[in-house]
């Protein structure tokens, strides 16, 4: 519970205008005040538009008076990834290749979803161009920055929503994750972040790179993210990939806890370079799920890392991006898209094909781990956040964003929730976090396992940056 408006859970915001203790149009000021009190640090908002957003938190105040809400989470101060179209407001997607000249006049199946349930919506939160890395600085918006330390990186690619939400600039935010980008910034960040099962979400318009992309909850709150989840898995019947809608409630069985439940804890997958701090972090996350009744087993998933095929098909999905641009166009883009699409370019259909074959076999082999655990819980990132303005740490011998990203990916290939939990700091005050995957279509057991941990273990924000 806090004080500070700007702060305060989605949850929290909802109990008081339904008992009308707080107005819509107060906490939305507070939202936009925090906005200009903090985003001239962080650089986490691409697009505002302080009017139209006033305008709709008079409105959610009317229906409150009124006693006629218009859902779940009218009056809701939240932000849209710039990867999502927004009726009214341009959608660049972090390049300057696109105009901002509309019309815009259609909604992403997320933004209208929220927008049919009286969420008032502030801005569009940054990314890289079309989401392509894993740190958030584009040629459009620039670099975005970490509120824990502005000097490094909220990762990416919705790290502009990451930013926003560790600092309160909005209660709900937006975010995609085509390998990795919601559950890394959150990691980053000390946010919560959840990945759905692909199709749960529905996604309108469906862009690069396909049926690994997921749209998903970031707040503060386990709680938030499920009452986010209840409104943006709403049908949309412009995707035609979405599952059949379920309509319960996610709230529902939060507080169950996981004692019984069977969890397996991996502290490198097999193959991963874990930071000795972090990985003592998330060995006592494993033992407080231990603590909380959970049989906890120490095993790896048992599959070897997808890097070369997960690459070959997400950068093969890129190709025909850059190619549709002329020479002009191409000058005007992250050097770092083109020279990745180029590194691949000699992949074809051979390639292509093995790398589908290895999603095939890595998705059948995690069906079949999960008939013997419920969870698998590992760390979230090997690292901490690191300098803003490139896309790998210095002196690493990286060569690209996927090389410190090994636990979000495969789970991204077999479609599967994950969670991102925040679980501690380390010396230099950054955030680390724990991941927790589930079977296909299993949120409630991420999300009841998320709020288990958050139960005893409450995440902390970090000060607000100084401009």
């Amino acid at each position: 519970m806090t004080d500070d408006l700007a702060m305060m859970s989605a949850t929290e915001l909802v109990a008081h205008y339904r008992r009308k203790t707080l107005s819509p149009v107060e906490v939305t000021q507070a939202a936009l005040e925090r906005i200009e009190q903090c985003d001239g640090a962080l650089n986490a908002f691409c697009h505002l538009d302080p009017d139209t957003t006033l305008a709709a938190a008079r409105e959610s105040e009317g229906r409150w008076q009124a006693g006629t809400p218009q859902g779940l989470v009218d009056g809701v101060p939240t932000t849209i990834k710039d990867a999502l179209l927004t009726k009214g407001w341009p959608t660049r997607r972090g390049s300057r290749t696109g105009s901002a000249d509309g019309p815009w006049d259609e909604d992403g199946a997320a933004t209208a979803r929220l927008r049919a349930q009286g969420a008032v919506l502030i801005g569009k939160t940054t990314t890289p161009e079309y989401g392509w890395k894993g740190v958030t600085d584009s040629p459009l918006t620039g670099i975005t920055r970490n509120p824990w330390n502005t000097e490094r990186t909220p990762s990416g690619s919705s790290g502009g929503a990451a930013a926003a939400c560790a600092v309160g600039m909005g209660a709900l935010h937006v975010g995609t994750d085509g390998a990795g980008s919601i559950r890394m910034p959150s990691a980053f960040t000390g946010i919560y972040g959840l990945k759905p099962t692909f199709g749960r979400v529905p996604i309108y318009p469906m862009n690069m790179p396909g049926t690994i992309v997921h749209h998903g909850p970031m707040t503060r709150t386990v709680a938030d993210a499920a009452l986010m989840l209840n409104v943006i898995s709403e049908p949309d019947p412009r995707d035609w990939t979405a599952m059949p809608y379920d309509p319960r409630d996610w709230r529902v069985g939060l507080e169950e806890g996981v004692s019984g439940l069977r969890i397996a804890y991996s502290r490198d997958f097999g193959y991963a370079d874990v930071n000795p701090e972090i990985a003592e972090l998330v060995e006592k996350a494993a033992q407080v799920f231990a603590d909380l009744g959970a049989i906890v087993e120490e095993t790896d998933p048992g599959f070897e890392a997808p890097y070369e095929a997960f690459g070959t098909y997400y950068f093969l999905r890129f190709r025909p991006l850059v190619d549709m641009m002329d020479d002009a166009e191409r000058e005007l883009m992250d050097p770092g898209l083109v020279r990745s699409v180029e590194e691949y370019r000699d992949k074809g259909i051979a390639e292509s094909l093995a790398a589908d074959t290895t999603r095939l076999m890595l998705g059948r082999h995690m069906n079949l781990f999960h008939q013997d655990y419920d969870l698998l819980i590992s760390p979230q990132m090997p690292l901490t956040a690191f300098e803003v303005g490139v896309e790998v740490p210095a002196g690493r011998g990286m060569r690209n964003w996927m090389d410190w990203s090994p636990f979000t990916y495969p789970f991204n290939f077999t479609q599967a929730p994950a969670a991102s939990v925040p679980c501690g700091l380390t010396s230099e005050g950054l955030p680390a976090a724990v991941q927790i995957a589930g079977p296909r279509y299993r949120e409630d057991l991420v999300l009841r396992a998320s709020r288990a941990y958050e139960s005893v273990c409450p995440f902390v924000m970090p000060d607000l940056p100084s401009a």
